[in-house]
Parts: structure tokens; C-alpha cells; sequence
């Protein structure tokens, strides 16, 4: 088999296990068993259990990335673009928030606090690829405060999708995304 379609078993297999298990009780004989290899055969593509948990999350940051994408790409207005973006973006972290949650299971503090670290660092990396998919979507606009807007956009929006997560409804996401929306035009108009 090529190098990267095994590679690509071992990822998906490790996320499934991950999903189902929590990473404290996922080991790297579980992973292998998963895709029929020997344990020897996964240190080719990955040092340790951490390695593959790391390409994991980069394989989900990367697939969440192209969702959002995906669905920008489809709108023809700013306005649009916007939207799609903020509604996919709560989408997607909603039926994904499980998997996050899951991994945790079982984990003591020491790892926790580790896993709170690499959390961090995959957060960032989102927040970029965000960043350069909004830029692209703001490319048209010359505005002085559009590093400021855009930040100020997706901040709203996290916080927006916190608030509704805490109540655990989310009825009133599309029209506050829509507000939104609507703030961010008026602030690059003016």
C-alpha cells in the first residue's frame, strides 16, 4: 500500500478510537490492531501516541477549514459570505463539540492540563485559517480598521456560540449571526 494510505488508516482509525474511547484509554496496539498492522509498523509514520493524536486534530482543523470553505465559496455577496461562514462555523462546532469533549475522558489533571495546551495551539491554528479565509472574503475592501472588524467578527461569534451552547438552544443563532452580519457591512461601509 502507499505510504499515505496507510498514514490516512492510521488517522481515521485513531479518530474513531478517540471519539469512542477518550484519548487516556486509546493505545498505540489498539490503533494498530484497528488497521491490521503490528505496532512497529505505526513508529514508521509516528513517534508516540501524542504524534498521532497531534495529526489527528490537524486532520480535523483541516476538514472543518474546508467545510467553512466549501460553503463561503458557494455565496456570491460579501453579506453572503459572511453568513455562510458564521452559520457553518456554529454548525460545525456544534456536531464536533462531542468528539472534543469525549477525548478528556479519563484523563487526570497532569493530562488535562496537557491536552489544554495542545487545545490552545489547534485553536490558533483555526483562528488562522479563518483569519486568511476572511481576508480573502474582505479582499475588495481597503477599510483601515479591517484587521479590527474581522477580529471583532469572529470574537462576536464565538461569544454568540458560547451563550447559545449554554442554554443549550440555538433558535435565535441564524438571526443573531444575520445581525451581525448586517454590523460588520456597516462597519467596512463606514
Amino acid at each position: 500500500m502507499p505510504e499515505d494510505i496507510i498514514q490516512q488508516q492510521i488517522l481515521q482509525a485513531a479518530q474513531q478510537l478517540f471519539q469512542k474511547h477518550g484519548y487516556q484509554k486509546v493505545t498505540m496496539d489498539d490503533v494498530a490492531k484497528a488497521i491490521g498492522k503490528g505496532r512497529s509498523s505505526l513508529y514508521y509514520y509516528y513517534k508516540n501516541k501524542d504524534e498521532v493524536f497531534d495529526a489527528v486534530m490537524e486532520a480535523e482543523v483541516d476538514e472543518i477549514i474546508a467545510e467553512i470553505t466549501r460553503l463561503v465559496d458557494k455565496e456570491q455577496t460579501v453579506e453572503g459570505k459572511l453568513r455562510a461562514f458564521g452559520i457553518a462555523k456554529t454548525k460545525i462546532a456544534r456536531k464536533r463539540s462531542t468528539f472534543f469533549d469525549i477525548l478528556e475522558t479519563g484523563m487526570n489533571a497532569d493530562e488535562i492540563s496537557q491536552y489544554a495546551q495542545r487545545k490552545r495551539v489547534i485553536q490558533k491554528k483555526i483562528r488562522k485559517d479563518e483569519l486568511t479565509l476572511l481576508n480573502r472574503v474582505f479582499a475588495d475592501y481597503q477599510s483601515k480598521e479591517k484587521e479590527t472588524i474581522i477580529f471583532i467578527f469572529t470574537s462576536t461569534l464565538r461569544g454568540l456560540k458560547r451563550e447559545f451552547s449554554l442554554d443549550n438552544n440555538y433558535t435565535r443563532m441564524e438571526p443573531a449571526i444575520d445581525t451581525l452580519v448586517r454590523m460588520t457591512m456597516l462597519a467596512l461601509k463606514g
